[in-house]
Formats: C-alpha cells, sequence, structure tokens
C-alpha cells in the first residue's frame, strides 16, 4: 500500500510525475499497443466482428500446424545442444584452467556481435551447391543437404550457443570451489564430485540458459529465411502470409502462436534466475581456486574447445574470403568489386543504417535509465506493472513486434509506415529491456542514502537524478548503447516489416543478395557491418575508460 505521504511528494514534484505519465503513455503506445494489434487482428479475418476461424485453421490445416511443431522441436533440439556445447566450453574455461581462455572467449563472441544469418551465408558457401568443400574440394561426391532441419540446427547452435556459454560461465565462477575441496576430501572421485556437487549447483543456471536460447531459436528469422527449404517455421511462414500471400489476419496468427510459448520461457527463466540462492554459499566465500584436473582431461577439454573455436574461424573465414570473390562457385578470382559495390551503389544502405542505429541508440539507452530509477527508486501506483511493461519486448520475437508495428501504425492517428521515426521506435523499445535491467543492477550497488541526503537538502528529484544519480549509472548507460548499438545496427526479425523505399538497412541488402545468389556481394556488406560494429565497440569502451578515469579523478579531489 502507499501512503498519502509518498503520493503526496510524487503529485508535489510536477517533473517526477511527468516522467512517470511519459513512461506510462510510452510502454502503452509503442509496446502494449502493437502487440495488441496483431492479437486482435487475428480475431478479424473479414475486418468485421471476431471469430475464431483463424485459429480454427491454424491447428486444424496442416500447412499452418506444421509450422507450429517445426518450430518447437528446433528449439528444443538448438537449446538442448547449445547448452551443452555451451557448458563444456564454460567448464572447460572456469574449471579445466585450459590455456588461451581470453583466445577462446573473444572467439565466442563473434556470432553475437555479427548478424545474426552469417553463419547460414557461411553454411551456403561451404556446403551449398556450388559450396567450396562439397562442389570443389569433394567434386559434388557427398551430397550434404543444409537446406531443412538438420542445416538449422548446426547454424543456430554456432549462432545461440555464446549467450548459454556467457550465462554457465557466470553460474560455475559463482560456485565456491570450497564445496568441490569438501567432496575431494571425503574421497570423492573428481567425476562423483562433479555429479554430485558441481553439475546440480549449476542446474538452475543450466535451466535458465536452456529457455534462453530455446526463445532465440523460436524467434529468429534470418537463419531459417535463408536455410529452412521445406522445413517451414513459424517465424518465415508469419512473414510469408503476410507479405507474400497478403493474408494478413493468418500472419497475425501465426505470430501469436510464436508469442506464446517464447512468454512461457520468459517468464519461467525469469522464476529460475530469482533462484540464484541456489548456486550460492553462506558464509564468507573462499577465493575462487581451481582444481587442477589431469593432463588427459585438460588435453580432451582444449582439443573439444579448440575443434569449436576452429569451426566458428572456419565460417567466418570463409565469410572473409568470399568476400573478395569474383563469383562464389564460379570464379574464386580475388576482387575488391564486393566492396566497391558496397561503398558506392550500396552506401545507402550504410548511410540509413548507421543514420537509424545513431538516433535510436542514446533515446534508448536514456530512457532505459529513467525507466529504470524509476522502477527501483520511486513508490508509485502501478511500478511493479511498468517494470514488467519496460521488460516485455525483450520476451516477444521480433516477426510479432514488427508485424505489431506495420498493424498499428499504418493507419491514423499515428500514420507512421515509411519513416524513418518507426524505424527508430522499433530499435528504441525492442531493445529498452537491456537499459532497464543494466539501470536496475547498477542502483541496487548505490547506496540510496546519497540521494536521500540531496533530497533532504531540497533538491527535487529531478535534479537528484541527473546530479548524483545519472553519473553513477553511466557504466550501465555506455552498456546499454553498445548493445542497442550492435542490434540495431544487425537488427532485421522486426524490422523487415517497417522499412521502405526510402529507408534501407544493410542487414535487408545482405538478405536480399542472398536471395540473388550474389554470395560475394552478400559476405561483403556483411564484413563491413561487422566492422562498423567491431569500431563502435572499441569507441564505446574507450568513452566507458575515459569517464571512468575522469570521476576517479573527480572524487579524488573530493
Amino acid at each position: 500500500m502507499y501512503t498519502f505521504k509518498q503520493i503526496k511528494r510524487i503529485w508535489n514534484e510536477p517533473v517526477l510525475l511527468a516522467m512517470i505519465v511519459l513512461v506510462v503513455v510510452l510502454l502503452i503506445v509503442f509496446v502494449i499497443y502493437p502487440i495488441a494489434m496483431v492479437f486482435f487482428k487475428s480475431l478479424q479475418p473479414t475486418g468485421e466482428g471476431f471469430d475464431l476461424s483463424v485459429y480454427k485453421a491454424l491447428f486444424t490445416k496442416k500447412y499452418f500446424r506444421a509450422p507450429f511443431f517445426n518450430s518447437l522441436k528446433l528449439g528444443v533440439s538448438v537449446a538442448s545442444v547449445g547448452v551443452l556445447v555451451g557448458y563444456i566450453f564454460a567448464y572447460a574455461i572456469t574449471r579445466v584452467n585450459i590455456p588461451g581462455k581470453v583466445f577462446f572467449r573473444t572467439a565466442a563472441s563473434f556470432p553475437i556481435i555479427s548478424p545474426p544469418f552469417v553463419i547460414a551465408l557461411a553454411a551456403i558457401l561451404l556446403f551449398g551447391r556450388n559450396g567450396f568443400i562439397t562442389h570443389q574440394l569433394l567434386k559434388g561426391k557427398l551430397n550434404v543437404e543444409i537446406y531443412g532441419f538438420w542445416g538449422l540446427l548446426v547454424v543456430e547452435t554456432l549462432a545461440y550457443f555464446p549467450t548459454a556459454f556467457m550465462t554457465l560461465e557466470g553460474i560455475l565462477q559463482s560456485i565456491d570451489p570450497a564445496l568441490e575441496e569438501a567432496s575431494l576430501s571425503l574421497k570423492a572421485s573428481k567425476w562423483k564430485t562433479f555429479w554430485r556437487v558441481t553439475f546440480p549447483l549449476s542446474m538452475p543456471g543450466i535451466l535458465a540458459s536452456w529457455l534462453l536460447v530455446f526463445s532465440q531459436s523460436m524467434a529468429d528469422f534470418g537463419n531459417p529465411l535463408i536455410l529452412s527449404g521445406n522445413y517451414h517455421v513459424l517465424s518465415v511462414a508469419a512473414y510469408l502470409e503476410i507479405t507474400g500471400s497478403y493474408r494478413i489476419p493468418y500472419g497475425s496468427g501465426l505470430a501469436i502462436l510464436l508469442l506464446i510459448p517464447t512468454l512461457i520461457a520468459f517468464f519461467v527463466q525469469r522464476y529460475w534466475l530469482s533462484r540464484k540462492s541456489y548456486i550460492t554459499v553462506t558464509g564468507k566465500p573462499s577465493a575462487m581456486r581451481i582444481l587442477e584436473p589431469t593432463k588427459w582431461v585438460k588435453a580432451i577439454f582444449t582439443l573439444v574447445s579448440a575443434f569449436l573455436v576452429g569451426i566458428i574461424f572456419l565460417f567466418y573465414g570463409t565469410v572473409f574470403y568470399g568476400s573478395f570473390t569474383k563469383l562464389w562457385g564460379v570464379d574464386h578470382s580475388l576482387t575488391l568489386d564486393n566492396y566497391r559495390y558496397v561503398f558506392d551503389i550500396g552506401s545507402e544502405y550504410l548511410k540509413d543504417t548507421l543514420f537509424l542505429a545513431t538516433i535510436a541508440t542514446p533515446f534508448s539507452g536514456v530512457l532505459g535509465m529513467i525507466t529504470a530509477y524509476l522502477v527501483a527508486r520511486k513508490e508509485f501506483p502501478g511500478r511493479r506493472v511498468v517494470e514488467a511493461l519496460s521488460l516485455l519486448t525483450f520476451a516477444v520475437p521480433g516477426t510479432v513486434v514488427g508485424i505489431g508495428y506495420l498493424l498499428a501504425f499504418n493507419q491514423r492517428p499515428l500514420m507512421l509506415t515509411g519513416t524513418a521515426l518507426i524505424i527508430i521506435l522499433v530499435f528504441v523499445f525492442r531493445y529498452l529491456p537491456v537499459g532497464v535491467q543494466n539501470g536496475v543492477a547498477a542502483l541496487y550497488q548505490i547506496d540510496p542514502a546519497i540521494e536521500e541526503a540531496s533530497l533532504d537538502l531540497g533538491a527535487s528529484s529531478y535534479r537528484t537524478f541527473w546530479k548524483i544519480t545519472m553519473p553513477l549509472m553511466m557504466p550501465a548507460f555506455f552498456a546499454a548503447l553498445f548493445y542497442t548499438f550492435v542490434k540495431s545496427m544487425t537488427a532485421i526479425s522486426a524490422v523487415i516489416f517497417v522499412v521502405s523505399g526510402k529507408w534501407q538497412l544493410i542487414t535487408v541488402a545482405i538478405l536480399g543478395s542472398v536471395e540473388n545468389s550474389d554470395l560475394a556481394q552478400a559476405a561483403a556488406f556483411s564484413y563491413v557491418l561487422i566492422g562498423f560494429v567491431v569500431i563502435a565497440m572499441f569507441l564505446l569502451r574507450w568513452i566507458t575508460n575515459l569517464f571512468s578515469y575522469q570521476e576517479r579523478i573527480r572524487r579524488a579531489r573530493a
């Protein structure tokens, strides 16, 4: 319950009240409204009245039913294999202490900073009908079918295992080695210690990682669009229903079917993450001391990790080499023509993508920090609802977001279709949850007494936020900026529904090149995009370090 004093304090601070109202209105208009439009459109197949004929068709006709079960099968398979690979990789780095840990961590980050479908492009370059391995090396003697379930399983596993790895690395590092030492001191073998101590303590993290990778696979659009073949999945089926068959109600219905399992996975994942106490210990934490494995164990884990990284380098190296070829599969002579095309004719794609991502990034970051401040520091009616809404788009697949924006803002009073603003809004609210989560985590590490002292001295909440709280949240703010910029540069599933001839994105150009079999051109676009992302990463890191340095100097002088 909120006291009269708390409500009166909010009412007496018009700026704080305006911030709360603004955040609530923005979340309703740009988060709830688009998703609701997708649902309502699926209930209005004729445009008049509501009925369930669309959902009846989705569950009774095999043509519609197959993508749902195909997506579930693929999602479960990718999550299971991806978490297994991620756990082995994380265990090798945190418990086996393999050599070259920094190198392996860096290699595992490649799929995160690159467009989501670069690995699919590499698979075509290597194992396609004119692939380097299948056509050039093996001369067609080995028939590798990369289109369909198995190709998607391999590609999505490589694309999403880093997510599981990063989560599980933190989980394994947080397990007190003293527990394993105690087990060994009681004469248990290392194998038994792993299954009786280490593995059970990491189980909540394993389940959380599994659900996260499952959601990513279900929501994946770029890889299935390139490699699905006759193996239809929900994200691509919804896209084709809207853009190909122009059956918007059925596309909306498929999007809702896609939304249901991802929402369930999201909320179950948050439940497991809230059970982090299962992997912590009471008392004083001991220093991290990795138990020395046998030479054979260390050699096996090193070889497995090297093999995995070798595959990553093979895929990305192939795309890099392919970007310099004249015509992949026919003429492999080296040329710079593809890069000339990218920076000449394709320069508009680069300019538009950079412009839109650069505009959206600070807005998403600032809105994320403001929202985090409100939900973590202020008491007001509906605070928990605001927090849930601000995190909702984290659980909503990009396909659903894109269809929602297409339906919601293609009519008055907000006619935004074809404008740069609709793409910017997709970026801002699609990646807002990361800023909110980073901001809330940062605020939990800041003593509220600092802000309370400012308020007691007569400063308003607005002045306190900008003068005291926001400077302390800068590391979280820059982390949110980096994430938003990278994801905006590499986005495809949501924005493909709202791009127009006036505003194009480099990811759309890559897909177009793949569909036109201009694989070398697609490879050049991909590496130019990766180059921009890497430059942005180092630039933001430099700014963050510079700010931290100046902050340390300021505190020292104070």
